[in-house]
């Protein structure tokens, strides 16, 4: 019987020792998990010459210097003079004021300029927090796309096992089968509603080089609502830039080395204001982005007014010399099994043939040609995945020169 009550005891004791080497290994992982969160913050919150706390979105802008902002990070940038203004504009830049229509949208703003300016010589960065950063698959992954989420209109057919992997869908207008420099497009801005968290709903322009595979190189801009991203269903204007088809390079906005910004007036990943509402007043946004033929470097341009900064050419492979496709679109996530479907909207949620106040739409589309003009595009093609789900449908006329309308409401009788 004591040969019993012993054996029982020793076993008792091994499992109280395993038991507390696993809650001092599980206590060393939420640690190191922690140390390296801490880490990550403080390589992307960049000392602040001054910081606006009170923004109606609750966002925190911190007003860095120019020659502290993360792209310096980048080892080829370490002794990089930051160019602060591009050599060259595109000629023949629409102006957006000529227009005297009576479908004309209105210009729009950002919401924490409700609160306060950054000085000259610095520029305004979204504060990432640590919640921000915990939200990601992994710290690793955090600001950045999933693989396959650029739309390739040149298959043939969708692959509907293809489409449930990626989960990615778009309705897009395209150009392809020249060089090209640079892309423009002025895009109403709606606040989609997303089904779940870790599902996205954008509207951008697409900048791209290379193939479809493992090399694709792109630069892409727009507006965009994505909770996982940002911990919010606010619009919010964003970048993304990749040389290898969102594998390991890139990131969405500032979050990580890369895109020098020079402007202190526009934050990239910031709410901006106010939004097209259904049958209302419409709000849109102006974006071009062009190669610099002096510097060779991709610069971007928001509204008429503010140039942003740019993508230093070395980024990339294809782009260093020139774009071979150029994309305007919208895209979403669906990341609903089993041949479901989300909800989640495009643009305002509702089809092109809604028209205008109804519908989304691009309009005043051009590329930049290799004589740095600014051109209405030949041979525009459309894609989308489901046009029962989401769908485009494009014209031209003479206030809105080539155009667009596209979005739908995901999940409905028709998109079961």
């Amino acid at each position: 019987m004591s040969a019993h009550i012993s054996v029982s005891r020793g076993l008792v004791g091994i499992l109280v020792m395993l038991a507390c080497l696993s809650c001092a290994q599980g206590r060393s992982l939420v640690e190191r998990q922690r140390l390296e969160v801490h880490r990550h913050l403080k390589r992307l919150n960049k000392p602040a010459v001054k910081s606006i706390e009170k923004s109606p979105d609750g966002d925190i802008i911190d007003c860095v210097h120019v020659s502290h902002q993360p792209a310096f990070d980048h080892p080829f940038l370490k002794n990089h003079t930051v160019q602060m203004r591009p050599a060259f504009h595109p000629e023949g830049l629409y102006d957006e004021n000529k227009v005297a229509s009576a479908k004309e949208a209105k210009p729009m703003s950002q919401l924490w300029h409700q609160n306060g300016r950054c000085p000259q010589n610095t520029i305004p960065i979204r504060r990432t927090r640590k919640d921000d950063i915990l939200r990601a698959s992994s710290i690793k992954r955090y600001g950045k796309k999933r693989h396959r989420s650029t739309p390739n209109p040149l298959s043939v057919s969708v692959d509907p096992d293809l489409l449930n992997e990626s989960g990615h869908q778009h309705a897009i207008a395209y150009v392809e089968g020249d060089k090209y420099y640079g892309a423009k497009a002025t895009i109403n801005v709606w606040e989609p509603k997303i089904q779940q968290p870790n599902e996205f709903s954008l509207s951008q322009l697409w900048i791209l080089g290379g193939s479809f595979g493992e090399d694709l190189n792109s630069i892409e801009a727009g507006w965009q609502v994505s909770p996982d991203l940002y911990g919010d269903n606010n619009t919010r204007l964003f970048t993304y830039w990749t040389s290898d088809a969102y594998q390991a390079t890139g990131c969405y906005n500032l979050l990580c080395s890369g895109f020098i910004q020079i402007n202190s007036e526009i934050a990239m990943g910031a709410s901006i204001y106010p939004l097209s509402g259904y049958g209302h007043s419409q709000y849109d946004i102006s974006i071009l982005v062009w190669k610099d033929p002096k510097e060779g470097n991709w610069w971007m341009q928001f509204g008429n007014d503010y140039v942003l900064g740019y993508w230093p050419a070395f980024l990339f492979s294809y782009l260093a010399d020139s774009a071979s496709m150029i994309e305007w679109g919208g895209e979403v996530v669906n990341s609903e099994p089993d041949g479901e479907h989300t909800s989640t909207q495009m643009g305002s949620g509702h089809f092109p043939e809604e028209g205008f106040g109804k519908a989304s739409y691009f309009r005043n589309i051009q590329i930049v040609d290799g004589s740095n003009n600014l051109k209405a595009p030949k041979g525009v093609g459309t894609f989308t995945e489901q046009s029962n789900c989401y769908d485009v449908q494009n014209g031209n006329n003479g206030d809105w020169g080539t155009f667009f309308y596209y979005g739908g409401p995901g999940k409905s009788s028709n998109c079961p």
